[in-house]
């Protein structure tokens, strides 16, 4: 396939979106027929620590009433800085990850430097833009986008909704059918200047919580060794949690759920035993 040339009028520069679209190729998929059955994927979060951010995800896709797949992945590298997480209908938003990590490496191709962090939120938000008339349709994707930002030598957090509009979120944020209370639990735990152990062992009791009381949310899976997927994003760039790590996480989190509820044992009722 011969590479498409353009007048300069029309040089779609570092557009990947545009460079598609000007050479008659689809973009973010802008069908009109509805599936009979759709995936959907569930709950994401992201919060702020004193080096960076951490971004995690349950695994559990679902479709209908029923768990279409069990070991789904949510969170992804947008590039070195950055970070995006997934929560909607399951296919169209892996096929705007992919996208969006495709046009951010094709800016930093074509210009020869990398987004700033609010440009790379920038572009994300005209894809989900262009998805609008399928989220009218019931096929929302919601993403969630985090990064460090090297000019603040911060973290930052970035929200979405169905028509595009993107926020700022000061600490940290959850979104999906378990985005409640996921967020809730980071909540009541989050305090400014959090080390990495602390913001990744509340990250994970944020999706334990959201998956006790959400169904579309999955749990951690001990039988078949399946865990939420982890990951930070310093000024040493992306890197994901290893799955050791957070299985050992969440067994502590598990016992010490567990102990929580053992009788302490002892005479009620203020008599002595017959």
């Amino acid at each position: 396939m011969a590479l498409p040339l353009f007048p300069p009028t029309e040089d779609p520069g570092p557009d990947f979106s545009a460079l598609l679209r000007r050479s008659g190729l689809p973009t973010v998929s802008q069908g009109h027929e509805l599936a009979p059955s759709v995936r959907h994927a569930t709950t994401v979060a992201a919060l702020r620590f004193a080096e960076g951010i951490v971004m995690a995800g349950d695994r559990r896709a679902t479709e209908g009433h029923s768990i279409a797949h069990r070991a789904m992945e949510k969170v992804f590298p947008a590039d070195r800085y950055s970070a995006v997480a997934i929560a909607g209908a399951a296919g169209f938003a892996v096929e705007m990850v992919r996208l969006f990590q495709t046009q951010l490496e094709h800016y930093e191709k074509v210009e020869g430097v990398t987004l700033s962090l609010e440009g790379k939120a920038n572009q994300l938000a005209q894809m989900v833009r262009q998805h609008l008339p399928l989220a009218m349709q019931g096929l929302a994707v919601v993403p969630l986008f985090a990064g460090y930002d090297l000019a603040r030598a911060t973290g930052r957090i970035f929200t979405y909704d169905v028509t595009g509009g993107h926020y700022e979120e000061a600490d940290f944020q959850a979104t999906g059918s378990g985005g409640r209370d996921a967020r809730t639990t980071i909540k009541l735990g989050y305090r400014e200047g959090l080390s990495r152990s602390d913001a990744v062992e509340l990250a994970v009791q944020a999706l334990y919580e959201a998956a006790d009381e959400d169904a579309g949310t999955g749990g951690p899976d001990v039988v078949r060794g399946i865990y939420p997927i982890v990951a930070v994003v310093t000024a040493d760039g992306y890197a994901e949690v290893p799955e050791p790590e957070v299985a050992d996480r969440f067994n502590t989190l598990i016992a010490r759920k567990h102990a929580e509820r053992e009788p302490t044992g002892g005479v009620t009722g203020g008599g002595e035993p017959a």
